[in-house]
Formats: structure tokens, sequence, C-alpha cells
């Protein structure tokens, strides 16, 4: 089985890891473990930790990991992210992380394997689920769920200005068939958009339609603030979290909760001294989102959108 991933910005994930031989690592979406092969092979007596809910990853990275380090520095667990702390308290592990990553992005192999349907450059069933044993698909949505709500996540998911228009046209042709194929979807995003109003970055015009589809499916925003903030609290004092993101959406989110982490404090700025008693856990290693070298970009253009943020757990903020 192939699941390749070509990791985006690789090396400054590691710098921004500071990874210790020794240490203990989480790899949140473990992927094709492009970044997880090479923090393996940084450590001696450390060990990695991968979760993924998809079971194609995890079944080929641990394949592939097995040939990097010694078996037992890694651990795959199947899962969502969002509830790490829950799967590594009943896998066992219980100390504290010197480092987690997370990577927002769709991997390479989702996106690849026509099948899956996140592309809308192929032909495929309209399905978009990372795990695959979950009952929600696109085509579910698609086919079930009201104009009203469809026009809201095509908003709100996909920023997309003509979300009421696009929602229309998936209900008046449903009526006469099941929307079952990627293909159907992309004709009906072209049947509402008149040409005219296409956006003139030469993006496609049904890409915010699959984005929006894709968060829906897989619920990828609203837990994704408390599962932040509960990672940060894995972390022993000096212990980074790297974010990677790959839309403003996420973006935001993770910005915003790092900067309430750093500053948690709600006290009126005329107050001369903090009295609510709110003390920051993290520092900011980022204040400004690293972004792809122009010599990535030419390499790999799937890195174009990605976003990398960075905190490091403060001393005297042990996790428990």
């Amino acid at each position: 089985m192939s699941f390749y991933h070509l990791p985006v910005l690789l090396k400054e994930c590691l710098d921004g890891l500071n990874i210790r031989p020794d240490g203990a690592y989480l790899d949140c979406t473990l992927g094709g473990a492009g970044h997880s092969s090479e923090i393996l092979k940084r450590l001696t007596t450390g060990r990695l930790i991968g979760i993924d809910r998809d079971a194609d990853a995890i079944e080929a990275a641990a394949a592939r990991l097995a040939a990097v380090g010694s078996p037992a520095a890694f651990t795959a667990l199947r899962g969502n992210f969002h509830d790490a702390p829950t799967l590594l308290r009943d896998a066992g592990f219980t100390d504290g992380l010197n480092g987690i990553l997370i990577d927002l992005g769709v991997s390479s192999h989702q996106l690849d394997v026509r099948e899956r349907g996140f592309s809308y450059h192929d032909d495929a069933p309209l399905d978009m689920r990372m795990d695959q044993s979950q009952a929600l698909s696109a085509r579910d949505i698609v086919n079930t769920w009201s104009e009203d709500e469809l026009a809201r996540i095509l908003r709100d998911y996909g920023e997309e200005k003509w979300a009421r228009q696009i929602a229309r046209v998936i209900c008046d042709r449903r009526k006469a068939a099941p929307i079952e194929r990627t293909s159907q979807l992309v004709d009906m995003v072209d049947a509402a958009i008149p040409k005219k109003f296409r956006q003139g970055d030469g993006s496609h015009p049904a890409r915010r339609t699959f984005q929006a589809l894709r968060i829906a499916v897989n619920d990828e925003l609203e837990p994704l603030e408390p599962a932040l903030r509960a990672l940060s609290e894995l972390l022993k004092p000096g212990g980074r979290l790297c974010v990677i993101t790959f839309h403003s959406l996420e973006d935001r989110i993770v910005k915003n909760t790092f900067r309430n982490l750093a500053d948690p404090c709600t006290c009126p700025r005329s107050f001369p001294v903090c009295v609510c008693g709110k003390k920051p856990t993290v520092k900011l290693v980022t204040r400004k989102p690293i972004t792809a070298s122009d010599a990535e970009l030419a390499q790999n253009p799937r890195s174009r959108s990605a976003s990398l943020r960075i905190v490091e757990k403060l001393p005297g903020r042990e996790a428990d």
C-alpha cells in the first residue's frame, strides 16, 4: 500500500519542536509519517507517539517508521487528536510531552487516492471521510441537509460568496436523482457561479465548496480550540506545540487560542495590576506564522497555503 506524504515546513517544524534525543513527542496527525520519520531519526532513548483516524495511515506509517528506528520507540494510536488526552491515558502514557505537532492539512494520500473523494479534479464517489468507519459522508450532507444548512457551511467553512446559489442548485438537482459523484458537485458549482464573477486568482471554482464539505464531514473546526488547550496541558515546561494550518479559518482559531493562552488576563487595560488571577501557561515562539520558502514552494506547491505557529510551555505549569 502506497501512502506517500511530502511533509510541509519540515525543517521549520523540526527546529520548532527543539527535539531532545531522550524526549517524548506526539504527532497528532500521523498521515504518511513524513514529519514523524524525521522526528524518530533524532531520538535515541526518546519516544514518539502518532495519532491518526485513518486506518490506512496507521498501517502505512507503522511500516515506514519500523524501518527508521526501534519499534519500541514508536506507538500508533487510532483516533482523533481532539481526544488525545484520553487516547494517551488509555494507552498508558501518563508522562508529560516534550513536543507536539499538528498538521491540519489533508494528507497527500487522501488527496491523490481518487476513491476518497477529496479532490475536485477527479470523478469519484462523494465521500471525504478521513475516518472511513464513520457514518457521515459528503454524499449524506449534499443529499439530506436543507438549503439553509448547506448555505451556512459553504459560507462559514468555505467563505464562499455564492453559498446560497450553490446550495439552491444542489437542492434543485437532487430532486431528480441523488448526488453521488464529485464530478456532479463540480458541475453544480459551475452552474451556480456566473463565469464573469469567478475568482481571479486562478483557483478552481469548486475549491471552497469542497473545503467546506470536508470540514463539515470531519468536524474539523468546532473542537479545535478546546483540543489545543488540552494538548498544551500535556506539555512539560519548555515543551513546544507546533501547529500547521492551511486556511484562514484554522489559522484564526490557532492564533487566537495561542494568544489567549499566552495572555489570559481579563482585567480592564486601565487596571494597574492583574486581579483576575489568570496566568499565562505558554509563551509565543512565533508572533507571525512561518510560511514556506521559495525553494519549498517550487518542490511542493501544496505548501503554498501552509502556516506554522508555535508556543512553548512556561515553567511552573507542569502537565497533569
